[in-house]
């Protein structure tokens, strides 16, 4: 599966932003998709995922509450939706797939094997 990122921009801190994730390829249903980050300087961390199937949402600690993680099966589509966006939000976001990905390795990025090129989100104060 082909995945593209698309959705990044610059949004002051305490706004809004929403990131999709296209994918070309059959049977999307069967991969979880998630969105990783990475910030300037540091390492690339997991966001959030949707899994295979039903669609169990998944999300990092510091994305409760704020980020929503949505698929259209039918559209191929995966769409992050970030709220009360922070200066340290700032980061490459990349959308990632796994067909039939095991519960215990959604956050873990090496399991991905399909990635999108990433989408720059820049929070300014």
């Amino acid at each position: 599966v082909q995945l593209q990122a698309s959705g990044g921009g610059s949004v002051q801190a305490g706004g809004s932003r929403r990131l999709s994730c296209s994918a070309a390829g059959r049977l999307f249903i069967n991969y979880t998709v998630a969105w990783f980050r990475r910030a300037p300087g540091k390492e690339r961390e997991f966001v959030s995922a949707s899994k295979y199937g039903v669609g169990t949402t998944y999300y990092a600690d510091f994305a409760k509450g704020r980020f929503t993680i949505s698929r259209d099966n039918d559209k191929k589509m995966v769409y992050l939706q970030m709220n009360s966006l922070q200066l340290d939000d700032t980061a490459v976001y990349y959308c990632a797939a796994a067909s039939f990905l095991h519960d215990n390795y959604y956050s873990v990025e090496r399991y991905y094997n399909f990635w999108g090129q990433g989408t720059l989100v820049t929070v300014s104060s």
